[in-house]
């Protein structure tokens, strides 16, 4: 594994759980707003070895309820799976936070997978723009379907500001989750340099949320 940071202790990353979260590096997308993107090269040296993490969970066992693997995108890293396998053979629940770019490793992964937050980066039309990656959205989009069938829990997530794409395609990307079977829909103010300030309106506020069983505002 290459591990850029670890968090000791988490209790917003892993809902009802009190969690370390794994940090990987790389992602092969380049979204302009990333927060993390000091993790994005995967050639970049390793902070940590998973030596590391091992002696931190054993140390916790009993205190923590999960390890959340966070990113750069974790689904990149082929030593993903033994990760997941090594922290439930230390009873600890796994929680996974992606972009859904490898569709096909998210599958293979959710029947060991408690908790999936999946970014939803934007309506179809708009995901190429946004990543700066070819065919970028229809991937994602298959993940999501992976994700709702396997019945495990998660949330959704969008990072948005007007200048990523308007209200009204935000209004249409309600609708296309709804259709897909969305229940948990989490929308988040984007935090980058020189993003400008939220701009929904109540009205825009109570259309986007119509529908879902749970619907997040998380704003800066």
């Amino acid at each position: 594994m290459r591990i850029g940071g670890i968090t000791p202790f988490t209790t917003i990353d892993f809902p009802g759980r009190l969690a370390a979260v794994v940090f990987c590096q790389g992602c092969p997308w380049r979204c302009g707003y990333c927060h993390n993107g000091t993790l994005l090269q995967a050639g970049t040296p390793p902070r940590h070895r998973w030596a590391e993490v091992d002696a931190l969970l054993r140390q916790r066992q009993g205190l923590l309820d999960g390890v959340v693997f966070s990113g750069g995108e974790p689904t990149l890293q082929t030593a993903l799976g033994s990760a997941v396998e090594a922290v439930r053979n230390l009873r600890m629940q796994v929680a996974l936070h992606t972009a859904g770019m490898y569709p096909e490793r998210l599958a293979a992964l959710l029947p060991k997978l408690d908790w999936v937050g999946l970014d939803i980066k934007a309506p179809l039309a708009q995901y190429d723009a946004i990543t700066a990656t070819p065919g970028s959205g229809t991937r994602a989009f298959e993940a999501l379907g992976a994700l709702l069938a396997s019945g495990v829990a998660y949330e959704c997530r969008t990072t948005w500001h007007a200048q990523l794409f308007g209200v009204a395609q935000l209004l249409d990307l309600a609708d296309a989750l709804r259709a897909q079977g969305v229940r948990h829909w989490a929308l988040q103010e984007c935090r980058a340099p020189g993003a400008p300030a939220w701009s929904l309106t109540p009205e825009d506020v109570a259309q986007l949320g119509a529908g879902f069983a749970t619907f997040t505002l998380r704003r800066a």
